[in-house]
């Protein structure tokens, strides 16, 4: 891991604050979020506290489910040597679609597919060019999900969200395969942050679910390595079933599954 600079959204908790820290202390950080103080507070842990130390993070307080949170970040990360770009935001909710309000049905579209391409299509052009200057890789990481394998009613929008992480990070590894840069589709199942939460997910289904540091271990391991990459074997197993079931029974497997998984 020699990336000089690393931007990662949806920095505030999860699986981006454990990409965060689990990056080598020389990486410079942009860290994106709704969440000030939790950005502040991760700032001062990563810096060192008060006083510790050369600051090697920047913030940035930003709504990427609107323009100009997305052109903020876009205005900030062009400023800096951004060699790793981690699209990590991402926003679900467990529910049929017609009851799921429609502004949430929106801004998961946003967040989970606007935001990434965008970035993406800003960022990319500077970060091949500096690694071709520097004889070094970039990075992208785009973090999907186990659901985007398959139609998953209950949460039909937020695994269609994924589904187009997945086969967007990977016609991009496609497409620029021998460029220096590296692209990975970082598939995590459950895990155990916020996310759930905010989703509608009751706490006791998180049983069994993965830490988010497993996940910040495995994708960093798994950068330039493959271009798709499930986290755990049970996950892989999930995954594989669209393969030898009809898609018909396995919407229903997750309809029911989903289901129990809802309410306070």
């Amino acid at each position: 891991m020699r990336y000089r600079f690393a931007l990662i959204t949806g920095a505030t908790s999860g699986i981006g604050e454990a990409l965060a820290k689990a990056l080598p202390a020389k990486t410079g950080l942009l860290l994106t979020g709704r969440d000030g103080e939790r950005l502040a507070a991760l700032k001062a842990e990563l810096d060192g506290g008060p006083g510790g130390g050369d600051p090697r993070v920047e913030t940035l307080v930003a709504d990427l489910a609107e323009d100009a949170g997305r052109d903020a970040v876009i205005t900030a990360a062009e400023t800096l040597p951004i060699d790793l770009l981690v699209n990590n935001a991402g926003l679900g909710q467990v529910g049929q679609v017609l009851e799921i309000p429609a502004a949430r049905e929106r801004e998961m579209a946003e967040v989970n597919v606007v935001a990434p391409v965008v970035l993406t299509r800003a960022l990319l052009p500077g970060m091949l060019a500096r690694a071709r200057a520097e004889r070094r890789r970039a990075g992208l990481i785009v973090v999907a999900s186990i659901m985007a394998f398959q139609p998953a009613p209950m949460m039909a929008t937020y695994a269609a969200t994924k589904a187009f992480d997945l086969h967007y990070a990977e016609a991009l590894a496609a497409e620029l395969a021998g460029q220096p840069i590296d692209v990975l589709a970082l598939c995590p199942g459950g895990t155990r942050t916020r996310f759930g939460a905010r989703a509608g997910i009751q706490a006791r289904r998180s049983s069994g679910w993965d830490s988010p540091e497993r996940v910040a271990r495995e994708a960093l391991a798994a950068l330039g390595q493959r271009s798709v990459h499930v986290v755990g074997g049970r996950n892989r197993l999930v995954t594989s079933l669209p393969r030898f079931l009809p898609r018909r029974t396995v919407a229903a497997l997750y309809r029911r599954a989903l289901a129990g998984m809802g309410g306070a």
